[in-house]
């Protein structure tokens, strides 16, 4: 095997003028596809080990492993969906300046690590809700790319019907995608109150970000789950900026992860997928053994503006954001890491690359030629499995029939 390899290394390096004289040049190809694919499937590691920032803590004795393991198909899955992510990100960000989405939009490139870490660590079964910062964790909850661009153009193929638009994205224990600041945090507590109740060893995640961190209904959600000691891990997404607030400005205390008080708490890396992952799922297992609630605060940063309406320039400078995305960026993180440990290789992830813009091309263009939902069915779906009824329009002499 070894004596092949080295044959067909010397084939590569010829010159082309020499492997022209030899009648060769097509054997020079032959040998790099065959060499490529040979190093893919026989000379890659099958996991690593990585060290991980520790994790600040509040109430705990001790907190997630400061080590992680992670195997090459793992590696590969995290990095294809976070490329995902950014790039459905990106070309919302595009079809928006077009002006074929319209509207609240708000995007999460740079906080993929967030989404792509909690959903590595739970299990389909279990709960998520959050803000209107939702594209991702609605891709990682199982919505395609087509549906949820689909969704912020309008049209029928998306994953609301067309009538969610960027805030308002659902699907099977996923709750959206909620407008209204702070509100989806006592929903959350509804749904763990729910796990609880039915006895299936589900939790919910709860998520807000730092700018809703300071709204009282959070602080007497704590209460009321930590008396019922609720299966619920309340999130804290601190981009550093609540809209064009940063933190110092807008909270006396900027430790999220300590605001629970009597809730145990912990502070992680949210641009480390590995580290996010690690911690949810230690907060998971506090949750399913009984011991109630605990605050996760993932530090992180968004590379836009708080939505499509704000340059993100006026209250950060543009050195800020470039220095955020050449030392702290989630994707190249990992991608480094894989390089460096032999988990993957620069031509296998280029190829990742190359499979997802196509994905997202064929979306977009699917979600700028799909029809717009007719005007009949503006109030089908208020309800979900109840008999038909009449819903009144904008006068007493229009109405419309609602079906489930």
């Amino acid at each position: 095997m070894r004596k092949m390899l080295l044959a067909m290394l010397s084939r590569v390096l010829q010159t082309p003028a020499a492997a022209a004289a030899a009648g060769k040049t097509g054997a020079v190809s032959e040998a790099s596809r065959v060499m490529v694919a040979s190093r893919n499937y026989a000379d890659f590691a099958n996991e690593a080990t990585f060290e991980m920032k520790k994790c600040d803590l509040h109430r705990l004795e001790e907190g997630p492993s400061t080590t992680a393991v992670m195997t090459r198909e793992e590696g590969l899955q995290y990095y294809k969906t976070m490329q995902t992510i950014r790039r459905m990100e990106l070309k919302a960000d595009q079809l928006y300046k077009q002006k074929i989405i319209r509207g609240f939009c708000h995007l999460y490139d740079g906080q993929e690590a967030c989404c792509v870490g909690i959903e590595a660590a739970i299990k389909p079964t279990d709960h998520v809700i959050t803000a209107y910062r939702a594209h991702g964790f609605t891709y990682t909850r199982g919505v395609p790319v087509r549906e949820i661009l689909t969704e912020l153009t309008g049209r029928k193929g998306g994953c609301a019907k067309g009538k969610g638009g960027s805030m308002h994205m659902y699907t099977k224990n996923f709750y959206g995608g909620n407008g209204i600041v702070g509100a989806q945090v006592p929903l959350g507590a509804g749904i763990a109150l729910a796990c609880k109740y039915f006895g299936k060893n589900e939790i919910c995640l709860t998520l807000y970000g730092d700018g809703a961190a300071n709204q009282g209904q959070i602080f007497e959600t704590f209460n009321m789950a930590a008396l019922w000691k609720l299966p619920c891990i309340f999130i804290c997404e601190n981009n550093r900026y609540g809209m064009g607030t940063s933190v110092e400005r807008a909270a006396a205390s900027t430790d999220y992860y300590r605001r629970g008080d009597f809730i145990p708490g912990l502070r992680v890396d949210g641009m480390d997928v590995l580290c996010v992952r690690e911690a949810t799922k230690f907060a998971a297992e506090h949750c399913r053994s009984g011991k109630g609630p605990i605050v996760m605060e993932l530090q992180t940063y968004r590379y836009h503006g708080h939505s499509m309406s704000d340059p993100g320039i006026s209250y950060r400078t543009r050195e800020e954001i470039q220095e955020v995305r050449s030392k702290s960026d989630p994707i190249t993180l990992l991608k480094d890491r894989m390089v460096n440990n032999n988990l993957a290789s620069i031509e296998e992830l280029k190829d990742i690359d190359v499979a997802v813009r196509k994905e997202i091309e064929e979306a977009a263009q699917f979600a700028t030629t799909d029809p717009e939902p007719p005007l009949e069915e503006l109030c089908q779906h208020i309800y979900f499995n109840e008999p038909p009824f009449e819903v009144r329009g904008p006068n007493q002499w229009i109405s419309y029939k609602s079906t489930s």
